[in-house]
């Protein structure tokens, strides 16, 4: 089995990076491949709304010299996916908000490729914006059938300098039970799918309320 994760922040080394090396240790030791996949600084094109990714269904957005198509394959061999973010404004950071914009669209155009993927959401900040930043990543999840696992509170931790959100004792247990779950949720899909099948996927209704 394996996990991607989005660390969605600027920084390489920051933060959001650290409560992710934190859960990699977590999945790793439970034999299960974990990647953490940078978005990076490099600018990301938002999405144009040009509905080619539908038209074309080649797996791929239109968009090309960025990092989201490489990023719709690795989610396309992942069986989880972890969307990890810092608090911009009170919400995800810019970058990351193009990236998920079209890599969630294009799956979605694809044969819904994140349905029935174990997701989990996680925000690194500094003081405030936390839950609101968590709430949108979670937005990605649901709209897309992913099964999302809980944790015992939402998963936000806080720290500043980096590194810092080690010492939040608090948010580290969040981190860990959210590990936990989701990698029990992981093992109970691959021995139990066989016996119980997933429901067959229907075909989207789109009703306009305005026409």
């Amino acid at each position: 089995m394996k996990v991607i994760a989005f660390n969605g922040s600027p920084h390489k080394m920051g933060n959001t990076a650290s409560a992710l090396e934190l859960a990699k240790e977590q999945f790793e030791s439970a034999g299960i491949e974990f990647e953490i996949f940078h978005v990076g600084i490099k600018p990301v094109a938002g999405c144009m709304g040009c509905g080619m990714c539908f038209k074309n269904k080649n797996e791929e957005c239109i968009i090309k010299g960025d990092s989201v198509n490489e990023a719709i394959q690795k989610v396309k061999d992942a069986d989880g996916v972890i969307l990890a973010s810092p608090v911009h404004y009170s919400g995800i950071a810019g970058n990351m908000k193009s990236f998920l914009d079209r890599l969630y669209y294009t799956c979605g155009a694809n044969g819904n490729m994140m349905r029935h993927k174990v997701g989990s959401s996680l925000v690194a900040v500094r003081r405030s914006g936390g839950t609101a930043t968590f709430d949108q990543l979670n937005h990605y999840l649901l709209i897309s059938e992913m099964i999302v696992p809980a944790s015992n509170y939402w998963n936000v931790i806080h720290g500043a300098a980096p590194g810092e959100i080690k010492e939040d004792g608090e948010g580290v247990q969040i981190l860990n039970v959210m590990c936990e779950n989701m990698i029990w949720m992981l093992r109970s899909l691959e021995y139990s799918r066989e016996a119980v099948p997933p429901p067959q996927g229907r075909k989207k209704v789109m009703t306009n309320f305005v026409r």
